[in-house]
């Protein structure tokens, strides 16, 4: 199963070059994951992101797709696949750590964790 989410693309995100900003992709990957992690106390250890095609329209929705691609003992992997009136814009993949907020160190994923990140795991 995937997740989807509408992320809106503000006027302000574009750039001196009139796209958006490499670094906003970043923040409707962020958005669209703290909408959908519910049970999830985590940071982000890794990002990547591959710039597809340029967005050029602010005042407009991202269409943002996510999914589970790993589960480790206390980590996981998400892809997310952004489209702009269905064309694919930016692939981005992070991996987070679940953590114990009031220690802030890390721990291993939970059973209940563990059930809802398998809900979304797609292998690829």
């Amino acid at each position: 199963m995937r997740y989807q989410s509408k992320q809106y693309v503000r006027w302000d995100d574009l750039d001196a070059f009139g796209h958006v900003n490499n670094a906003k992709y970043l923040t409707y990957a962020q958005e669209a994951r703290f909408a959908w992690s519910g049970i999830l106390e985590m940071v982000v250890a890794r990002a990547e992101v591959d710039f597809i095609a340029p967005i050029y329209d602010g005042d407009s929705f991202v269409d943002v797709e996510l999914w589970v691609s790993a589960i480790g003992t206390s980590s996981f992997s998400v892809t997310y696949e952004m489209k702009l009136k269905g064309e694919v814009v930016a692939r981005v993949k992070t991996v987070q750590v679940t953590v114990d907020m009031k220690t802030k160190k890390s721990h291993p994923i939970s059973a209940e964790q563990r059930e809802f990140l398998t809900k979304y795991l797609e292998t690829e």
